[in-house]
C-alpha cells in the first residue's frame, strides 16, 4: 500500500510539473510568439535574414515593397522607392519603425491558431494609406534638405503623405558611415520618431492657454520695440511690431508679445496646455509608437519661462502629433487619431486582420477651436500671403526655431485646408531650413496642390 502510495504522489507530481511546464509554455506562446516567428533565422520566412514574404500597397494599389525570385523588391519608381522608405523599411531591418519589420507577423501571416501559414513569398498584403505619388511630390519639394513631411485627413485619420529625410534607394542601399554626414539619422523615421524644437508654431499652444485664462486677451495691446527685457536678460523679435493685439502678435509672431503672456499664463497653464494638446505623450500608431515631446517649467518670472512659451528654451513637439493637433483646431477640438494601415489581405483576397477605426481624441473645446482657426486663417491672409497658395484655404502657423549657435534655424509651418471636400492637416520641418514660411511654407504649398489639384 506504502508503494502505490507513493508511486501515486510521484504520478501526481509529475503531472503537475508538467501542467506547469505547458502553462508557462502557453503563456510564453501567447506573449512572445510573435517574437520568436520573426526571428531572422526562421526560413519558413526569411532568406538570409531578409523577410521573404508578404507585400505592402499605397492607397492606390501601387506596389511599395513585393517579393520577386525569391528575394526583396521595392518599388519600381526610383522617387517613389526613397520617399517611402521610412514607412516601408529596408530588406536588412535597420528601419526598425518600417512596416517590414514592425508589421512582420502581418505580413507572414502569423496568428497564434494558425501559427505562420504562409509560404515564402506569399504571406499578407498590407494597403497603407500611404499616396506614393504624394510622397515623392513632398520628398522633391524638401530638395535634398534633412526634415519631415506629414499630411493627414483630421476627419478619418488617414495618413497619405509621411516622408523623412535624408534617406537612400532599399534597392542600392549604401554602406553608411557614421562620419557621413549625408545619411545623418537615415535609418530613423523623423515624421514619428522624432522630435524638434518647434520655435513659434508652439506659440499657438500658448495662446490656446490665452484664450481660457486670461478675460481680457482681446482687449489687451503689446508694444514691441523689437526686445523686451525679462529677469535681467534679452528677448529678442523677429522685428519691430509697434503697439499690437493678439491677432496681429499671432500673425507677426511677436516674441515680445508672447513673452507676455508666458509670463502671465505661468509655467503650470502652459504645460497643462501642451499636455491637453496632445504634444507630451506618446500615441500609437498601429503597431508604431509616436514620440512624445517636452515642455520643462522655468521659474516664473524668467527669461527661460518667456522663451518656453515662444517654443524656445527645452521645448520638442514631433511633427505628426503637431499636425493632429492642427487636424484638432479645424475639427472643432476633435481629430481623428492618425492611421497607416487601410486592410491587409490573405493570397486569396480575404481579410488578414482586423482593422479598426482610428477613433478620435479631443484636444480643446470647440470654441477655443473655432477662434484659432480664425486667426490661423488670417496669419494667411493678412501676413504669409494667399498668394504663396493659389486656390488653397489655408490656415496656418509658420516657425523659425533656434537650434544651436552657428547653425541656421529649423524652418516650420503647420496648418490645414479649410475645406470640407479636402479635410487635410499638414506638418513640414526642414531642419536648418532658415525662415519658416518662405522654405517650409514653399514644401507645405507643393505638396497641398498635388494633393488637391493632382
Amino acid at each position: 500500500m506504502k508503494r502505490i502510495y507513493k508511486r501515486t504522489v510521484a504520478a501526481l507530481l509529475v503531472v503537475v510539473l508538467f501542467v506547469c511546464g505547458f502553462g508557462l509554455y502557453l503563456f510564453r506562446y501567447i506573449k512572445d510568439g510573435d517574437e520568436w516567428v520573426t526571428f531572422a533565422v526562421n526560413r519558413h520566412a526569411y532568406t538570409n535574414g531578409v523577410l521573404t514574404t508578404g507585400s505592402i500597397y499605397d492607397r492606390n494599389g501601387e506596389l511599395l515593397a513585393g517579393i520577386e525570385d525569391g528575394g526583396r523588391v521595392f518599388s519600381d519608381d526610383y522617387t517613389v522607392r526613397r520617399a517611402t522608405l521610412h514607412v516601408v523599411g529596408d530588406a536588412e531591418g535597420n528601419i526598425g519603425t518600417g512596416l517590414l519589420t514592425s508589421y512582420a507577423t502581418t505580413l507572414m501571416g502569423y496568428d497564434l491558431i494558425n501559427g505562420a501559414y504562409s509560404r515564402t513569398g506569399e504571406g499578407n498584403s498590407i494597403y497603407t494609406t500611404l499616396d506614393a505619388e504624394l510622397c515623392a511630390t513632398a520628398l522633391n519639394a524638401l530638395g535634398g534638405s534633412k526634415g519631415a513631411v506629414v499630411v493627414y485627413n483630421y476627419e478619418t485619420g488617414e495618413v497619405v503623405c509621411m516622408v523623412s529625410a535624408p534617406g537612400f534607394d532599399p534597392n542600392d542601399p549604401p554602406e553608411i558611415d557614421g562620419e557621413d554626414d549625408r545619411y545623418d539619422g537615415a535609418y530613423i523615421n523623423r515624421a514619428i520618431s522624432s522630435t524638434f524644437t518647434p520655435g513659434s508654431i508652439f506659440k499657438v499652444v500658448t495662446l490656446a492657454a490665452a484664450i481660457e485664462n486670461l478675460p481680457d486677451l482681446w482687449d489687451k495691446t503689446f508694444t514691441c520695440t523689437g526686445e523686451i527685457e525679462v529677469g535681467g536678460e534679452i528677448i529678442t523679435c523677429s522685428g519691430v511690431h509697434g503697439t499690437i493685439g493678439i491677432e496681429d502678435a499671432l500673425a507677426m509672431s511677436c516674441n515680445v508679445a508672447f513673452a507676455q503672456l508666458s509670463l502671465e499664463l505661468g509655467a503650470e497653464k502652459i504645460e497643462r496646455y501642451a499636455e491637453k494638446a496632445g504634444l507630451l505623450d506618446s500615441f500609437d500608431l498601429g503597431k508604431l509608437t509616436v514620440a512624445g515631446g517636452r515642455y520643462d517649467r522655468a521659474p516664473e518670472g524668467s527669461a527661460d519661462l518667456a522663451w518656453s512659451g515662444i517654443g524656445q528654451y527645452n521645448d520638442l513637439v514631433n511633427p505628426l502629433a503637431m499636425a493632429r493637433y492642427m487636424g484638432a483646431i479645424a475639427a472643432q477640438g476633435r481629430a481623428a487619431n492618425p492611421q497607416l494601415i487601410d486592410k491587409v489581405r490573405t493570397p486569396l483576397g480575404l481579410p488578414g486582420a482586423i482593422t479598426w477605426p482610428s477613433g478620435h481624441t479631443r484636444l480643446m473645446s470647440s470654441s477655443t477651436a473655432d477662434t484659432l482657426k480664425q486667426m490661423l486663417r488670417y496669419n494667411v491672409t493678412s501676413y504669409y500671403g494667399e498668394w504663396r497658395f493659389p486656390g488653397l484655404a489655408v490656415c496656418a502657423k509658420s516657425g523659425t526655431a533656434e537650434v544651436a549657435e552657428g547653425d541656421a534655424p529649423h524652418a516650420w509651418f503647420t496648418g490645414f485646408l479649410d475645406d470640407p471636400e479636402n479635410p487635410y492637416a499638414f506638418a513640414v520641418i526642414v531642419e536648418n531650413g532658415g525662415w519658416g514660411v518662405s522654405v517650409a511654407g514653399a514644401v507645405a504649398n507643393q505638396v497641398l496642390q498635388q494633393l488637391v489639384y493632382g
